[in-house]
Parts: C-alpha cells; sequence; structure tokens
C-alpha cells in the first residue's frame, strides 16, 4: 500500500513541470482558455493531435527559474463510487508550497538523425545506445526535461527517493524516472494542443500514459496537464501560471466503462516563476548513474 501512495503521488504531482514535451497543434480559438474556466466540470480533451517532437516556448521562457507550486483546490468527480487511493492524502498539500528549480533552454538536435535534446546535455539513456552525430542548436526554447523532472519528485518525494530520470535521445516523449527500490515511473506523452489568448497568454495541454513498475503489478494511468502561462509586468514573479491535472482511468481499470470519458481525479496548481541565475553546468539531472 505505501509503495502504490508513493506512486500516486508521483503521477499527481509530477505533472507540474515535467512534461512539457512534444510538438503541439492550435487549438481552436479559446478551447483551452474555457477549459480551465469550467474546472472542475472536464471531459477527456478531444482536439489534441499526435505528439511529435519538442513542444516550443516562447522566449520570455528561456533561462533558469525557481518555481512554487501551491495546490489550491482538487476534486474527485465521481466520490464516493471512484476514489483515487492517493487523493485523500493529497488533500493535505492544499495551499502549502513547494520550491524546486526549472529551467528552458535551445534546442539541440542531430543533424543526421534530428534526434533532439536540450543543451543541458546527459548521460545515455537506457531507451537506446549512445548515438555519436553531430549537434546543431538552434533557436527554439524547450524544457529541460530531465532536469525539471527530477527537481520536481526531489521535492515532492525526498532526495534519497528518487535516484534519476531519464529521457529516451530518440523522442522526447518517452521518460523514466527511477526510484529506490528498482521501482520505475515510465511517461509516454501521446497528444497534444497549444493556445495564444489575446492577452498573451500561453496555454498548453498535454495527454499521456504512465506506467508503475516495480510493484506486485505494473499500474496504468492516463494523465491529461492544461497549463496556461503568462509573463507579467513584474520581476518577483516574472511569469504565473493556472494548471490543471486530471486523472483518467487507463482501460486495464475494472472501473474504466464506469468512469467514461470523465477524469477520476482533478488538481489545480498556482505557480509562480522567479529567475534564478545558477550555474547551468550544475546539478545535470541525468548525470546521476
Amino acid at each position: 500500500m505505501k509503495f502504490t501512495l508513493t506512486l500516486r503521488i508521483i503521477c499527481n504531482f509530477c505533472l507540474i513541470i515535467i512534461l512539457l514535451l512534444g510538438w503541439s497543434k492550435q487549438a481552436s480559438a479559446g478551447e483551452l482558455s474555457e477549459r480551465l474556466a469550467y474546472f472542475p466540470q472536464w471531459e477527456k480533451l478531444t482536439s489534441v493531435q499526435p505528439a511529435k517532437g519538442d513542444l516550443i516556448y516562447p522566449e520570455w521562457m528561456a533561462g533558469t527559474w525557481e518555481v512554487k507550486s501551491t495546490l489550491v483546490d482538487l476534486a474527485a468527480p465521481l466520490a464516493p463510487d471512484i476514489v483515487t487511493p492517493g487523493f485523500e492524502g493529497n488533500r493535505r498539500q492544499l495551499n502549502q508550497p513547494v520550491s524546486f528549480l526549472v529551467r528552458f533552454v535551445k534546442e539541440r538536435f542531430s543533424k543526421t538523425n534530428a534526434a533532439r535534446s536540450p543543451t543541458a546535455g546527459g548521460t545515455p539513456s537506457p531507451f537506446t545506445s549512445l548515438k555519436l552525430t553531430p549537434q546543431t542548436i538552434s533557436t527554439n526554447i524547450v524544457a529541460d526535461r530531465a532536469f525539471n523532472s527530477l527537481n520536481l519528485a526531489k521535492s515532492y518525494l525526498g532526495d534519497e527517493a528518487v535516484l534519476s530520470v531519464k529521457v529516451d535521445p530518440d523522442s522526447p516523449n518517452r521518460q523514466i524516472t527511477f526510484l529506490r527500490g528498482e521501482r520505475q515511473l515510465v511517461s509516454i506523452v501521446t497528444a497534444r494542443a497549444t493556445e495564444t489568448t489575446p492577452d498573451g497568454k500561453f496555454i498548453t495541454a498535454e495527454v499521456f500514459q504512465q506506467l508503475f513498475k516495480g510493484g506486485s503489478r505494473p499500474y496504468f494511468n492516463s494523465v491529461e496537464s492544461t497549463t496556461a502561462y503568462h509573463q507579467l509586468s513584474t520581476s518577483s514573479p516574472t511569469i504565473e501560471a493556472d494548471q490543471v491535472t486530471a486523472v483518467y482511468l487507463s482501460p486495464q481499470d475494472p472501473d474504466y466503462f464506469t468512469a467514461g470519458s470523465r477524469p477520476v481525479a482533478l488538481y489545480r496548481y498556482r505557480l509562480e516563476f522567479f529567475p534564478n541565475n545558477i550555474n547551468p553546468q550544475k546539478n545535470r539531472a541525468s548525470q546521476i548513474n
């Protein structure tokens, strides 16, 4: 039970920043912003497209940031019939800020196979063998996924619980979080969309599958994370964001058909981004072996 609860906590909280990946399709005008406004009246998002490549962020998100994340609301739309095991425990996180570092960097990709990775670099991934191919740095801004994921996971689970995060060098849509006790969280982004509002907000919606390995049996679920970023006129904070994470049952769950297209858990966060000028060569997330 302790193992399952720990992995459900990872599922709920590693959605804030770590999976900012993938190619995106512009959503129809206002659809994503309206979705945030209708919280908690949600069903599965249907306007997303298959995830390919990396999500390109606005230039104003480039750099290293200290993020203060606060869970401000949560809902279990199908309670009391269906409630996820970690839901009531997560209620204790309400209005309790958690801080961690993230960074957004210029995109680096191979000239020969176009396999993409952030400029932060890293050690070979367990997904494939290391390919020594020429690399080019573009002007596109992408998330440093391994760095962001590792920092976020450690902020919630502790330094000793999380070993490393590896991103597939051939696909930024696949990553593995390695935990103590030979446990793993495999996350695969399957679809996404973006929207830019008239008042300058940059909104992303991502859908992905998660697999928890290392317990008595594997556990699957499906997650959607919708985030609206807004650059502020002040420097403290510089960026704020409104994020909603929706957890859906996977087809392997016995309650899958009962839940249908409705989420079984919803979490709403307020994110605040403060500039942080650390040495980018330090604390490389993927250097842990």
